[in-house]
């Protein structure tokens, strides 16, 4: 090294580049996912403002949905005019109770299949993996099938025992409940406490956060279903909100305002239960991304 080089300037200038370089990236990565939220959001801020037009307004170009006088009239005269306060109803009851089954029994499978030592555990659980792989549609015909034998088309059982057994949250439980400490178990054991005790008072509590992430997959992914209403439900006062949108449009005089006020409607379940559970939620995502 010469006289004139100075070794504490050059690593001074070269961590400043690393910043600069760490800068750069976070700043590239940070207006990439921006655009990518607007793209994402664009959609529904489209059927916001589209919900907040007369319906005698003419839409030229896709700008003019954006523009003002605006009104909320449309929200009342939907609920009091039409079915959708009775397909709103019935989209809850099915996915809260669905839901609730969902919730209970997978996480009753899930703690059995952890915790509970028993001959053909592995290749229980082996099947229900398997299960992940087989896509839904693939079991519609069946499903359809043996619902129809029970007699339980166009009613509330219908539409929701068929999805109460999913493999994927039994899947995701299983991981969490493999975690949990077995001392808390054991010491339960020993002061005579059934599995059930267990289940309810040490496993669960402990639980909560990919609870709350399963109950919150579930009940969206019931509230947002739509081929299995389709083609279990023939009465329209058993129509879910899904299936009962797509009717509010008129094939002679196409109306957008109409469908885009009640789709509006229908994600305000969603929306609230995410703005109330999201740590919970981003807890058991991270939580179980962690264990995998």
């Amino acid at each position: 090294m010469s006289a004139g080089q100075n070794p504490v300037k050059g690593v001074v200038i070269r961590n400043r580049g690393r910043k600069e370089q760490g800068g750069v990236s976070s700043a590239v990565l940070t207006m990439f996912s921006l655009l990518l939220a607007l793209i994402m959001l664009m959609p529904l801020f489209w059927a916001f403002f589209c919900s907040l037009q007369s319906e005698t307004k003419q839409f030229s170009t896709i700008w003019a949905w954006f523009k003002p006088p605006y009104t909320l009239q449309n929200y009342p005269m939907l609920l009091r005019g039409s079915s959708v306060f009775r397909w709103f109803t019935n989209s809850f009851i099915t996915s809260v109770i669905g839901t609730i089954a969902t919730v209970v029994l997978s996480t009753m499978a899930a703690y059995a299949l952890a915790k509970i030592p028993f001959k053909g555990k592995r290749a229980l659980y082996l099947y229900f993996l398997f299960g992940i792989l087989v896509p839904g549609e693939a079991t519609i015909v069946p499903l359809f099938i043996e619902v129809n034998q029970m007699n339980l088309m166009n009613t509330y059982a219908g539409l929701i025992l068929p999805g109460i057994a999913g493999a994927m949250n039994l899947v995701i439980a299983v991981s969490f409940f493999k975690g949990l400490p077995n001392e808390l178990m054991e010491a339960v054991r020993i002061d005579g406490g059934s599995e059930m005790t267990i289940y309810a008072r040490i496993a669960l509590p402990l639980s909560k956060p990919i609870l709350v992430t399963i109950a919150m997959m579930t009940f969206i992914g019931n509230w947002n279903n739509y081929l299995w209403p389709l083609l279990c439900v023939f009465d329209d006062k058993m129509f879910t909100l899904p299936i009962g949108i797509p009717t509010l449009m008129s094939i002679e005089r196409p109306n957008y305002v109409v469908p885009m006020t009640a789709n509006m409607i229908a994600s305000i379940p969603a929306v609230i239960l995410y703005l109330f559970f999201e740590k919970q939620i981003v807890q058991g995502v991270s939580m179980e991304g962690i264990k995998g």
